[in-house]
């Protein structure tokens, strides 16, 4: 009987070092730009660790970054992908910032693919989703990133189009420009190495017509190094919102 209980005491350590083994060799790929390689690291510690929120967390971001470099029925998966681990990890730990967090960047990255009805119930999920991340940890400045985000795709659906939305779908959500600069405010002062921050920052400016000070928070956001998976994109959102101005 001893013998059994100690063999099984070792295959659990044994199974527990090896996901531990290969998140660090995930995390190691993720540093290096390397998203498809991280998530066949992170998927191999999951097969020992699935009710793993922090790594399941880190799946779902994988599938996200991933997303630039793919087709669009391949992106589209790859955005399902990532809402489905994102829920995941809620469940398995409804009490972690970083897994409400998921849910809402998840959702934002499969919103362009939904129907209109289905966008604005997204919408509602993601504010949902971003407040209780924020709530659960003050500090997180990716929160205030995605409330930032919220506030100004809210706040950018022009009156007209509004009530014409309502008719069809029931009430829209209601943002400010005044909220999306105060999020991204403070999401900068968390973390200022974060270019996604500074740029929005800079945009949020320009729909508020301040182009001047647009131009300089935007140009200070493209000449920050990209550190991120998704910093290209957001260097294309800034010059482009540079153009228009």
């Amino acid at each position: 009987m001893k013998s059994i209980l100690l063999l099984l005491i070792t295959s659990s350590l044994a199974f527990a070092q090896s996901a531990k083994e290969w998140i660090k060799k995930g995390d190691a790929f993720e540093a290096k730009g390397q998203p498809q390689q991280a998530l066949a690291a992170y998927t191999a510690a999951e097969k020992s660790a699935p009710a793993d929120a922090a790594l399941l967390v880190k799946i779902a971001k994988q599938h996200g970054d991933l997303m630039p470099t793919l087709g669009n029925a391949a992106r589209k998966s790859a955005a399902e992908k990532s809402l489905e681990y994102s829920r995941r990890a809620v469940k398995a730990d409804s009490r972690s910032s970083d897994s409400h967090l998921a849910v809402a960047l998840s959702l934002g990255k499969i919103t362009p693919f939904l129907g209109s009805r289905q966008k604005i119930e997204a919408s509602r999920e993601i504010k949902s989703s971003a407040d209780t991340a924020l709530r659960l940890n003050p500090r997180s400045d990716y929160a205030h990133h995605m409330l930032g985000r919220w506030h100004q795709e809210m706040a950018g659906i022009g009156g007209a189009t509004r009530l014409i939305a309502k008719a069809v779908y029931g009430e829209i959500p209601k943002g400010s420009y005044e909220e999306a600069l105060d999020h991204f405010t403070k999401a900068r002062k968390i973390n200022n190495k974060r270019l996604i921050h500074q740029i929005e920052y800079g945009r949020t400016l320009a729909m508020m017509d301040r182009d001047a000070e647009a131009k300089i928070e935007i140009q200070k956001g493209l000449n920050m190094p990209n550190r991120e998976a998704d910093d290209s994109e957001s260097k294309q959102r800034g010059r482009k919102t540079l153009n228009e101005l």
